[in-house]
Formats: structure tokens, sequence, C-alpha cells
């Protein structure tokens, strides 16, 4: 799914035709969405009966069941499977649900056509909370109490299945073939289709279609299925059922077999471990923090060990803002930037929803002003945005102080998704998720390996904590680890300045971004700033920076000069802190490579950086890192967690592979080698 260099704009939307019952069907397609006479029937029937759902379920060995979909459509197929499951007692496995769509429904259509179904209102709801906006990629929704999840590809179907089948791991365990007719949308029934479902079918997985297409048939037969003819439902007479040759189901992971790559695979581990049961997460700031609630969402145990106090460096500033980029091009660090504000925007909107933060104590998503200069950038945006209002649009000076409160002189974005956070909030609320154990005051801890374990060891020699897997996430301490000394992180300091509560400040009704940040008052009153001091090592604040922070936010809003330039000699509060960035500017977030036998297995892309090299990369067994997140940490952090998290687990990841490789942390020793510079 590489996309450097392409225009960006929303994925396209269906042209529909409503029947008078309500009936929506696609005039590009020329078919219906679900059958006239009974949807629900007809679904239960070919799909959940079809893979022998719910019954699979209580028999299935691992801790997560994933289904596969072409074709989400209005949703019908994926509610009723929540409904089954939830109604299947325990003992059962999480439920993964991942669907690939190309014309994704706009949530007002989406909402329409789920009026039909009363029974299912209580979960449409739900999804609908959370529906994702028409951005190319994956979403991940959490549901159910993070039980279920839902991975909304919104992608041509041969270009997504293609990028996961690129991965060969076998993750799927069922599934619901529901493009529309094979007559009528040919592309999603293709023989590169339906070749990418059976290499990513795990050993015993099923399948189900409403058609009957001999075409068809031959095709899943071609790809590994054992292809049967059942009854069809209603006046269809015939579906297709199958199943992959049936094998002994083990936690591992599957490879899939696969022709000869056609890039290097160096972040395709070679030899993938054991889903762990537990797990050390080191370093309890955002990054770490969220990791060890991803981990433990999973049911595994994670000790979450701080060598100070939780939230103590860099994530310890009193509030932060929720921030992206735009872009009218494709690339991975705008394509991330975007993903990860949706993950995040999606995730704190249902912590707030549920009670687990506060509203106006533990942050706000109250909206964010962004300050932008370009003309001509910003009216080539405006009509890209036009279809994605839930996402951002362009606002002229005078809507932007209609919105903000504050008067502006520039026009920029508006983005209603976003808001400020106080980063130590969060980090308090994941690291009391039921399974993680957080250790604070812990000291310098190092990472021995010892058998099948990895060991936490103390300055004295001693073992603090001990567990299948690890994850680093200690920011630019990260360095200090045997092992990591090539990893580029680089600190810098940054300084907030702490502005009072009250006039004029207090209109102030959303966070606003310019060459800094503001947002509305929380608790301590207005977190402002923040300097980027590279060079610096102290963490004394600076009057300097101080009045940099006025200075800058003078220079943006006009109105307040006066007002900020009696405070430039005051005795502010404040916090310095150091991010922990990287030179391209992405987190690293993924498996941490065996530094020397990767430079060995890939030194000839040191006399050419083009070569194809089929060797998978050597890893550490079990260890991962997840730091250099810059001062984005609030909308980086939860999407790389997930990830970290998927990864461990063997389940469909949350990005696609072109994201994922350009997050891994081996990608610099890869940049290297193809420099010569190792």
């Amino acid at each position: 799914m590489q996309r450097d260099n392409q225009p960006w704009q929303a994925m396209p939307a269906p042209r529909l035709d409503w029947s008078e019952s309500g009936v929506p069907g696609s005039s590009e397609f020329g078919d219906i969405y679900f059958s006239r006479d009974d949807g629900l029937a007809e679904s239960r029937f070919v799909f959940l009966d079809g893979n022998h759902l719910p019954q699979r379920w209580r028999a299935h060995p691992q801790d997560s069941f994933a289904i596969g979909e072409t074709g989400f459509g209005t949703g019908l197929n994926f509610l009723l499977t929540w409904q089954a499951w939830a109604a299947c007692p325990a003992p059962k496995p999480r439920l993964h649900y991942l669907s690939v769509e190309q014309y994704p429904l706009r949530r007002e259509d989406l909402e329409r056509a789920l009026t039909a179904w009363p029974t299912l209102a209580g979960l449409a709801a739900e999804l609908l909370a959370h529906y994702p906006a028409p951005v190319p990629g994956c979403h991940r929704l959490l549901l159910a109490g993070g039980q279920v999840t839902l991975d909304l590809w919104w992608a041509d179907a041969e270009e997504a299945l293609a990028d996961l089948a690129s991965q060969r791991r076998r993750w799927i365990d069922a599934w619901y073939l529901d493009g529309f007719a094979p007559a009528r949308n040919a592309g999603m029934w293709s023989d590169a289709v339906l070749g990418h479902i059976g290499a990513l079918s795990r050993p015993g997985a099923t399948l189900a279609t409403f058609t009957a297409v001999g075409a068809v048939r031959r095709s899943l037969q071609a790809a590994g299925f054992d292809m049967r003819k059942g009854p069809g439902f209603g006046r269809k007479r015939e579906r297709l059922l199958g199943n992959l040759a049936a094998a002994d189901i083990t936690p591992a992971p599957t490879p899939t077999p696969a022709p000869p790559p056609t890039d290097t695979p160096w972040d395709i581990p070679r030899a993938p471990q054991p889903a762990p049961r537990t797990a050390l997460v080191l370093g309890a700031g955002l990054a770490g923090c969220a990791t060890a609630a991803a981990l433990a969402r999973r049911g595994i145990t994670v000790q979450l060990l701080e060598v100070g106090k939780l939230a103590g460096a860099a994530s310890g500033n009193a509030q932060g803002v929720l921030y992206t980029r735009l872009s009218r091009h494709h690339s991975a660090l705008s394509d991330f930037a975007l993903a990860s504000f949706s993950d995040a925007s999606r995730l704190y909107r249902q912590l707030f929803d549920a009670g687990e933060l506060n509203q106006g104590i533990d942050g706000d998503l109250c909206g964010c002003f962004h300050q932008h200069h370009k003309a001509d950038e910003l009216a080539d945006m405006a009509a890209r945005l036009a279809e994605i209002p839930e996402l951002a649009r362009v606002l002229d000076p005078t809507e932007a102080n209609t919105l903000l409160g504050v008067e502006q002189s520039a026009p920029g974005y508006w983005f209603p998704g976003s808001g400020w956070l106080s980063p130590p909030a969060l980090c308090r609320y994941w690291s009391r998720r039921d399974g993680v154990i957080l250790q604070e005051h812990c000291g310098p801890l190092r990472l021995q390996r010892e058998g099948q374990r990895w060991l936490a060891v103390n300055e004295g020699g001693e073992t603090v904590a001990a567990a299948d897997c690890a994850v680093i996430a200690c920011g630019n301490d990260s360095l200090r680890h045997s092992g990591l000394d090539w990893l580029p992180l680089q600190p810098i300091r940054g300084q907030t300045t702490t502005l009072p509560p009250g006039p004029p400040f207090d209109t102030l009704r959303a966070a606003f971004c310019h060459a800094g940040y503001m947002a509305p008052a929380g608790a301590e009153g207005h977190c402002m700033g923040a300097t980027f001091n590279l060079n610096e090592d102290s963490a004394a604040l600076n009057p300097r920076d101080q009045r940099q922070n006025l200075q800058r936010l003078a220079a943006a809003i006009p109105a307040w000069g006066d007002a900020l330039a009696a405070l430039e000699n005051s005795d502010l509060p404040g916090r310095a802190a150091f991010r922990c960035t990287t030179p391209d500017y992405l987190p690293l977030a993924g498996p941490v490579p065996d530094a020397p036998a990767l430079l060995a297995t890939y030194a000839a892309l040191r006399q050419n950086a083009r070569l194809t090299i089929a060797s998978d990369g050597p890893y550490m067994p079990g260890l991962y890192l997840n730091t250099g997140h810059g001062s984005r940490g609030l909308s980086s952090a939860p999407l790389c967690a997930e990830l970290i998290a998927s990864q461990a687990c063997h389940e469909p990841p949350p990005l696609p592979r072109y994201l994922s490789r350009a997050l891994a942390p081996a990608r610099f020793l890869i940049r290297d080698l193809g420099r010569n510079k190792r």
C-alpha cells in the first residue's frame, strides 16, 4: 500500500439508491447491500451458520478469534457477529474482526441503513459513535471494553489483502466473502484477492459466501480451500462453503509460503516467538503506560517498571495538545500522523464518554485550531476536506475567532476531534488497568536474557522482575540498554509556561496551535509553549525561554500582546523536560533487531541499496521498543502500543506494512547499510 507522493484525498463515497422500504443499493454496481426479504436472517444463515459460529468459539484453543470480511457495507454482518459473540457464554476468545471496504458509507448513510434493525440498535449506536472518517488506511476500533477489535481497512480489497499477505503470517480463522455479486463487481472476486485470502488463513479456517459461481469456487480451490456447495438462502438455490486443510493449531504463528519477495523483508522476524503470557515494560511515561495497557487488554500480566515516578519525565506536563499534520500528498510521516491522531482521538473520546477520564480536569476534546499561513495549500486542502468535515476544515480568521473565542488574524485548520489532555492523568489511567503492576522508583535497570525469559536487573545485580517478553519505553534512556547504542535518538529540551486563569486568557474555548501551543485552563492554569532547545542539558527553568513562549503567543494573538508583555518578567510557573526525537521525526515502535546479525545478513546492501535479499530479519526474541515520540506522544503512543501488542500476540496489524516498516527500529540500520555507513 505504498502511496508516497500520491495525492491525498478521502476515500470515494458509494453512490446509493434507497428503496421505499429503506434498503440501500449501489447504483455503481447495480446491487443491494442486504436482502429485501430478511437481511438479518440471510446474514446469519450465510455467514455465521456457514462458518459454524458461535459453536467454534466455545472450542477455540487461542485467546483471539479473527474473522476477515470483504465488503463492510452497512456493517450488518459485523453487528450480528458481535451480537452472537456477546451472547456466547464464557470462556470465549476475544473477537477480532477485519473488514475491507473501498467505498465506505458516510456516517449519516450508515445510520439511516441501520435503523432497519431495532434489535441491533445498542450495538449500532456504539459502532456509529466511533465510526471512522473516510481517511485511507486501517482504522482500529476497540469495542466492548476492548474485547472486540474491529479493523476497518478503507482501501481497495486487492491492495489491502496483498499488503497483509506480504507479511507472510496466517491470521484469519473465518471469512465472510460479501462483496457485490461477481458479475457486477469482478474485482472483489479476482484470483489475486482470493489467493490472498488463502495465504492469510490459518489451518482449519473456514469461509462462507452467498455466491455459488463456478469461477469463484475454482479460484478458492486453487487458493487451498476444500470447497462444497450448500443450500442458499431464500430464492438463492446454492451458496459456497469452504475450509482450509485442517491441521493442529498452535499458539505460535504459522508462516505462509510465499513467492520470492519484491523487497527485502528485513522487517519480518525470521524466528517469531509464541505469544507471551507475561511482559516487562520499562518506562512509565505515555509510551510505556499505553503499551502496558495494550498488552494487559490481551490477558497478559504486565510489570510496568519506572526508574523514578510515574510520568516523571517528558510525559509530566500538565497539559498537551492532540496534534496532527495534513499534507496534499501521501508520505509515511503525514500518513502516520493522521492515522495515529485519528486513533488517539477515538480512544480518548471513548474514555471521556465512559467516565474513565474527567472532562475539564483530565482533558477536553474541545477542538483545536492550527494557524496556517500558506494560502495556496489551504485553498487546495479546503476542497479535499469537504468530504471529511469530521476530520478537519479550513477556517478564515472570522470563523476561527467564533470557534476559538480569541481574535485571529490568520486562517488555518479546525480539528473538531482534537483538544487537550493531561499526560499524567492518562499514565495513571493506563497504569491502573487490570493486569498492570506498577513499580516506581526502581532505579536504573538493565535487561538480561536468561533461557526463554527477560530479566530486569537493578544496579545491585538483583532481579526485579522477569517475563516472557520485554518492551523498552525509556525515552532517551533507551540508549543505556546493551545493544541499543546504534539508535539515533536525540534529546531536545522543551520548556512550558503556565499562564494564570482569568482574563484575558479565559476567553479561549479550544486548543490553539501556532509556532507553539496553548490549551484552555486546566487545574493549574493554561499550559503553553513549548521551546525547542538543541544541545542544552539543564532542566532548570530559563527566563529566556519563558519570554520566548510569551512572545510567540503574542505574535499569534496580537490582542493579548499587552497582557503577555506585562508577564515577561514575572515569576510564572513552568516545566522543562527533554523530548526523545529521531532524525525522520517518526517514533521507534517494533521488535528490536539483533544488530550484528542484521548487519551481516544484509551486508550486500552496502554495494547496492536497491538489492532484494530474500532473508527475513534476525531479531532479539521477545524484545520490543517504543520510544522517539518527540512532542507528539499524545497522538502517537496509543497506536504504537497497539502495533507492538499485535506483533507480540500474532494478531493482524493496525497499520499497513509500509507504515510498520517506517516505524521499525531496524530501519536506521538498513538505511546506514544502504549509505555504506556501517
